[in-house]
């Protein structure tokens, strides 16, 4: 583990390889799983006040999950995640018509109709942050749904942290995305 700025960083997020492939996996991470995506709390009431304008973009049987239980629920770990649907696949999942699943909170915001563009968990996958007492600790979770990701990555030579930049950008700022090229360079040579 490197630390950096208050946060402990796994050393795989340089040295393994990913590109999401939606074409290979479908979206699988978004239906498959123990529990919904992890929502911070900011991220809960931001989906709360624009529902309206996702909701255009849901299923029907997602707009009945979120009606009956809310847009999300405390799972066994007592985080906040998003609601499932017959405790599956995401309530916001929609399936394009290659039957890949995707995200109805990310169409409303490529539509311009909202700000925010998904759960910051979401974007950062394969990136699990893990809230310490004193740390962020940015793990990198392999799964073997993934596969095809990790092909992917290797045939284009992307590590997982170049592949994220953009959400980590997001999530911690410019500076320390750069920081991270600066560290990745030190365990390149």
């Amino acid at each position: 583990m490197i630390e950096l700025e208050n946060k402990l960083i796994s050393e795989e997020i340089f040295s393994k390889q990913f590109v999401c492939d939606l074409s290979a996996c479908k979206g699988a991470c978004c239906i498959e799983g123990d529990a919904g995506a992890p929502l911070e709390k900011e991220e809960k009431i931001i989906i709360e006040k624009n529902l309206t304008k996702i909701i255009p973009y849901m299923r029907q049987i997602g707009i009945d999950a979120v009606s009956n239980n809310g847009v999300s629920y405390e799972d066994f770990d007592g985080e906040i995640v998003t609601t499932l649907v017959n405790n599956k696949e995401c309530a916001f999942v929609y399936f394009d018509e290659t039957n890949t699943a995707k995200c109805s909170i990310e169409k409303a915001h490529r539509k311009g109709e909202i700000d925010f563009i998904k759960p910051i968990s979401c974007h950062l996958y394969p990136i699990r942050v893990k809230k310490l007492t004193y740390y962020d600790a940015l793990d990198y979770n392999k799964w073997d749904i993934c596969s095809p990701a990790c092909a992917c990555g290797e045939e284009l030579n992307v590590s997982v942290f170049r592949f994220l930049k953009e959400p980590l950008e997001r999530k911690y700022g410019k500076d320390f995305y750069q920081k991270l090229v600066l560290i990745d360079k030190e365990l390149s040579k």
